[in-house]
Formats: C-alpha cells, structure tokens, sequence
C-alpha cells in the first residue's frame, strides 16, 4: 500500500475499525488470498472475527475500490490490493496458484470488443490458464520415475519369462508329440 491503510478509509468515508484495517493489510500481505485465509490472518492479528464480518470488510473495501475481487473458474473467490491497472492473471490448473501479469498487449486475445453495445468499458478481464512452473516440474519428473518404473518392470517380466521359458520342457497341452510308455512289470 502506497499509504497508512486508515488514512487510505478516511479519504473513501469509511468507517476505520480495527477488523477492517486488519482485512486490508491481510490482503495487501498475500496477493490473491481468499477470504478463508483473510479470516485466518485477521484472527492471528486481532483475535475472533466471524467470517461474516470478514465479508462484510471485503466487501466494503471492494466496493470502494480499496481491492479487487477475481474469481477464477472453479475457484473461490480471491482478494488484491492491485488496483487501477488492467492487469490480468496466471493461473495454474495444477495448483490453483495465480500470479499478476501487465496488461495484454497485440492482437490476441481481443481486448477492444467489436460492438461494445453502447457499453462505456473500463476494464478487460483475462484469464490465463496452464502449468506453474513447479507443476511442470513435478509432473515432468514424475513422467520420467513413471518411464523408469515401467521399464524396469518390463525388463523384470522380460527375465521371469525367458527364465519359464529355459525351466518349462513340458508339453503343452494340445501337444501331441508322441510320448514313451514304460510298462510296468509285477
């Protein structure tokens, strides 16, 4: 935050309170923080908060713009203090792990709508989805311990086979080699 979090409540008429002040600096600590973690960290710094009361101060410092609401699909919803920018977020399929990337920039994705409908638009919301690089990491090390597992497991039933196949002289059944009968004498 670029200032004292009450002075920033003042300037916006709202109401300072220590349950407020606290939401505001748990969300300026962790980016992109939900409200589960928000009430977490608010009650490790002023002690019991009902959720509720935690959405109600996140819910008020939305509105004025004190911080931003994202909610990825499939997700719950998170809180920033970035605002006043048109950036947009990473997001990890994996992990679920979302980090702030500029404004896009080119021809694709579209940010200028073809027909904005007599819409007076101030913001783009884009959302880009993929791999973190720590999942990528992990699932490529755990494709090469799969690889190596699956191969040493071949090469295992390889040997069990070839070992049945030097052991097992017997015939197979619908073999009809002719076999020797040894009478028996009394």
């Amino acid at each position: 935050m670029t200032t004292d979090p009450a002075e920033l409540l003042r300037q916006r008429g709202i109401q300072v309170t220590a349950q407020r002040l606290a939401v505001l600096r748990a969300v300026s600590d962790e980016p992109h923080i939900t409200a589960d973690a928000v009430a977490e960290a608010v009650r490790g710094e002023i002690g019991a908060i009902s959720l509720q009361s935690v959405y109600d101060a996140l819910s008020v410092l939305v509105t004025e713009g004190l911080i931003r609401r994202i909610q990825p699909a499939g997700s719950p919803a998170r809180f920033e203090d970035r605002v006043g920018d048109n950036h947009h977020h990473l997001i990890c399929r994996v992990c679920g792990r979302v980090v702030d990337v500029d404004c896009a920039v080119g021809k694709a994705p579209c940010l200028t709508a073809h027909d904005d409908n007599g819409y007076q638009i101030d913001e783009a919301e884009v959302a880009y989805w993929g791999r973190c690089p720590d999942c990528q990491g992990k699932s490529t090390a755990a494709l090469r311990s799969g690889s190596r597992r699956a191969d040493a497991k071949a090469s295992q039933r390889s040997r069990a086979q070839s070992a049945r196949r030097t052991v097992d002289r017997r015939p197979k059944t619908g073999d009809r080699r002719p076999t020797k009968r040894i009478a028996r004498t009394k």
